[in-house]
């Protein structure tokens, strides 16, 4: 049961997997691979992001060390997401059920399992992934079949889908946050300067995006670090008690008024039953 329920929930993550997937196929197929290629990259690896790096490098005649440190600087965030995700795992999560659910992993897959409002089980989250997974794989075939079939002008269209995608992601936040907004301008500025500047121009794409990256993420975390928030909780009244960060004085005040008060409140239900009890003994007594 619990594997249908994510099955369900992963049925969306595929229908977008399927377009995303589809224009790697197309793009791997305009880069001169044969059909195959990309579709084994996508059953070894399952990163949107990475993929499209790692072709690129591939196809550029990049070195291994340069595709293993993109990978490492792209996929980074999974590590991080891994941790967070275990805490929420049942405890009876075998390790290699822990590694299985480290290979479904995605973006996507993290944030549906964290929304759910118990420990996610392992059939859940197989359930999640299966489905986003065949999405991903079905639309790298179907990309990469459909790549020997249309015609160049098409082929050269797709290969600005997953730079629309991406705009698309980032422009929002970046009309609304400062800092997301200078880490990308930063971002955009040193690419540039790789791109067009003489010299720096004769750096490989791939270690042009591991500098850029590392650089403007290091420029966001310098000027605009994240600083726990101050948790206002504590000022909110509970009972009509008022806790918050009030000194120590105001605080013994306050719990010697609430003890004063309830002694009080017994002494006189106390004093009201004996009396009750007196009445009722004279009455008994007429």
């Amino acid at each position: 049961m619990r594997f249908k329920y994510g099955c369900r929930d992963g049925v969306p993550i595929m229908l977008g997997y399927l377009t995303v997937s589809f224009t790697f196929g197309v793009s791997c197929v305009a880069k001169c691979f044969t059909w195959w290629m990309p579709l084994l990259c996508s059953f070894t690896n399952f990163t949107g992001t990475g993929q499209f790096a790692g072709m690129d490098i591939i196809a550029a005649a990049g070195s291994v060390a340069e595709l293993v440190a993109t990978m490492l600087v792209i996929n980074a965030r999974y590590a991080l997401m891994g941790i967070s995700l275990s805490q929420k795992l049942e405890g009876k999560t075998t390790l290699w059920q822990r590694l299985l659910i480290a290979f479904g992993l995605t973006d996507e897959n993290y944030a549906v399992s964290m929304r759910q409002p118990r420990e996610v089980s392992f059939e859940y989250f197989m359930g999640v992934s299966v489905v986003s997974f065949s999405g991903w794989v079905g639309g790298t075939l179907l990309g990469a079949l459909a790549g020997n079939i249309l015609p160049e002008s098409l082929l050269s269209a797709f290969g600005i889908a997953l730079y629309a995608m991406f705009i698309a992601i980032v422009i929002p936040p970046c009309r609304t946050s400062k800092a997301i907004s200078t880490v990308v301008l930063t971002a955009v500025a040193l690419s540039c300067l790789f791109y067009y500047v003489p010299g720096l121009n004769k750096i490989s794409s791939g270690w042009s995006i591991i500098i850029c990256g590392i650089a403007s993420s290091l420029i966001g975390a310098i000027f605009f670090p994240i600083r726990p928030e101050e948790n206002n909780d504590k000022d909110k009244p509970v009972d009509g008690v008022v806790f918050g960060n009030s000194s120590n004085e105001n605080s013994d005040k306050n719990k010697g008024v609430i003890i004063t008060e309830t002694v009080e409140k017994r002494n006189t239900c106390e004093q009201n039953d004996n009396g009750a009890l007196l009445n009722d003994d004279k009455g008994g007594a007429r």
